[in-house]
């Protein structure tokens, strides 16, 4: 067998990183494409290896030579690289696809160590790598038939998204017999190229071949193993955090706040939502007017505030809309002045836009990191600050105040003169939920000095619309907060998400007591995990310790490495001193015994 490497453009999307090599040439994580994927071929005992270059070619050629790891490496030049697509790479190479069994592969590709022994071994003589369709996935696709024969290549012309759940991508790694080749292959390339000239792509013949009665075609689908095709400087980004060193890949991912739907197989429970919310109308709503919403402005802040006020069923006039409660923490942070008391540990957004100095920071004495309004008061009577903070239930500790004690520190922080600031992001969660908020014009106006924050993003898991809101009766804050964000700060689909939820509120209280009847059933599940002790939450999120057999660190590694699912290491948080204490989010049942199950074979090891 042999393996004919298609490398000849120009890789012109990857900027400054092609402007003076080939495409194959980009490193990842610090290896060069080409060299991983020569390293791979080596291990095969392959006759020889056939580059078709043709852009920056001699420096590909000079790079690796005539002999790469006792593999001997045949090149052809495409001279016109330039003018024609990859049809006419593979035409110059007809001559040496015809010799031997061939694999044929794209230089553009990292994948796992294991797809070329999978191709190779199996017993069909040609065959095409293929993966089921996901979002990122971008070329040429397929469908199968039941015995896995390629019944048509897709074009991305032909490409319709109705149909994307029966596609599959081709992986740009094929086998192909020497006879399929002789007899099949190259006569119909050449009859293509003929009729069509070279602007084409070699996967147009092999649909024209699919056609035939007698194909012998076949797709040999993957299951679950890593690939990439690197087109440009974002394809690069994610190829690296994919391929990162087991050192690297937690860091890789964790500095991605986020965006994780590009990494379609991985299971976050990080990201903090509420799983049974939006229902599955409410989102057929929002796909039935997106034309609309996508190509139409906005409103502004005025009308937008009205939506929110209709929404919690509080005064316009009383809060303000942000592009997530991200956006409204730094705008408020940075208009107070003095010091502000903070519970640690905590949702660190709201520290960190203070300078050290201006924190008061009160650590509970506890190992469940519990206190009381009680406690609150206690330890800020003799404090100097001009600011309490309260988050609750908090994060990450899931401790939750009830009502009764929360209006309790509103008086006494009123009487103080101390502004009192409430993040009630999870509160939905907690038992008894709907007496818990404090988003009532008449809680606001009896207390004008405070100031709730809610984001809407964690409670009605619709983290990709970017909402939340502050609301208090100090309406000279509220109107300079107004004026301190742009006034078109969230865009039609979160602005229409608002306009429609009053239809759909009874599916979000159904969706809350779901939410904690689940709760209650995972936290049995993960008490049966021996080295975790669970400390007991009213929010969408466990914080647990890890008492004995693991690190947080080595625990969150694992679980990514092994069973791709990714939790929060609270190791590196304030007050936490690098005790090993994880965050787990709450997601829905199937998930969370995914997780259950990892653990469980964790704590076989």
């Amino acid at each position: 067998m042999q393996a004919i490497i298609l490398a000849a453009g120009m890789g012109k999307r990857l900027g400054e990183l092609t402007q003076n090599n080939t495409k194959c040439m980009v490193k990842v994580n610090g290896i060069t494409l080409i060299d991983r994927l020569m390293t791979q071929l080596s291990e095969l005992s392959l006759k020889k290896i056939i580059i078709v270059i043709g852009y920056q070619g001699e420096k590909l050629r000079s790079y690796l030579g005539d002999n790469y790891l006792n593999t001997k490496i045949e090149y052809i030049y495409n001279p016109i690289y330039d003018k024609t697509n990859n049809i006419y790479s593979l035409a110059l190479a007809k001559e040496s696809l015809q010799e031997d069994d061939s694999l044929l592969i794209e230089s553009d590709l990292i994948f796992d160590n294991s797809l070329f022994r999978k191709i190779i071994d199996n017993p069909y003589p040609d065959i095409a790598l293929v993966d089921k369709y996901e979002s990122w996935m971008d070329g040429t696709m397929v469908t199968l038939d039941e015995e896995n024969n390629i019944e048509n290549f897709v074009s991305k012309k032909a490409f319709k998204y109705s149909d994307a759940h029966n596609y599959y991508k081709t992986v740009n790694i094929y086998k192909f017999s020497k006879e399929f080749s002789k007899h099949k292959y190259v006569p119909f390339l050449d009859a293509y190229c003929k009729a069509l000239g070279h602007n084409e792509y070699y996967e147009q013949v092999l649909k024209v071949i699919s056609r035939l009665d007698d194909t012998h075609l076949k797709a040999l689908p993957l299951n679950g193993e890593k690939w990439y095709e690197i087109d440009d400087i974002q394809d690069l980004d994610i190829a690296e955090t994919i391929f990162a060193t087991k050192k690297d890949q937690l860091i890789k991912y964790q500095s991605r706040y986020g965006g994780y739907w590009r990494f379609p197989s991985l299971l976050d429970f990080c990201y903090l939502v509420n799983p049974y919310f939006p229902p599955k109308k409410m989102k057929e709503e929002l796909k039935a007017n997106f034309d609309i919403l996508l190509t139409e402005y906005p409103s502004g802040m005025k009308i937008n505030s009205l939506l929110a006020g209709k929404y919690f069923g509080i005064k316009s006039d009383y809060v303000c809309i942000g592009n997530g409660a991200a956006e409204l923490i730094k705008s408020l942070i940075e208009k107070l002045h003095g010091k502000i008391g903070v519970i640690f540990p905590t949702f660190e957004e709201y520290p960190n836009r203070k300078k050290q100095e201006e924190l008061v920071t009160y650590i509970p004495d506890n190992r469940d990191f519990s206190y009381t309004a009680k406690d609150i008061m206690n330890y800020f009577a003799e404090k100097d600050i001009q600011t309490l903070l309260l988050i609750n239930p908090d994060n990450p500790s899931g401790n939750f105040v009830p009502m009764k004690e929360v209006l309790e520190l509103a008086e006494w922080t009123k009487k103080k003169n101390i502004r009192f600031i409430v993040d009630e992001s999870f509160v939905d969660f907690s038992e008894g939920y709907p007496n818990n908020s404090l988003l009532h014009n008449k809680t606001l106006d009896d207390y004008n000095h405070l100031v709730v924050i809610k984001s809407i993003s964690k409670s009605y898991g619709v983290p990709g619309l970017r909402l939340g809101i502050l609301a208090s009766s100090d309406k000279a804050l509220i109107a300079w907060i107004k004026k301190d964000i742009s006034i078109w700060n969230i865009n039609s689909f979160a602005e229409f998400y608002m306009q429609i939820f009053g239809k759909y509120e009874q599916d979000y209280s159904n969706a809350c007591s779901k939410f904690i009847a689940e709760r209650k059933r995972f936290l049995s599940e993960l008490q049966q995990i021996d080295f975790l002790r669970i400390i007991p939450s009213q929010a969408n999120y466990f914080l647990c310790e890890i008492i004995k057999q693991y690190t947080s660190r080595e625990l969150t590694r694992l679980l990514l490495k092994h069973y791709n699912i990714l939790i929060k290491d609270c190791s590196t948080k304030s007050a936490f001193n690098s005790s090993n204490y994880i965050r787990i989010a709450i997601r829905d049942t199937n998930d969370n015994n995914a997780l259950v199950n990892a653990l469980k074979e964790l704590q076989a090891i």
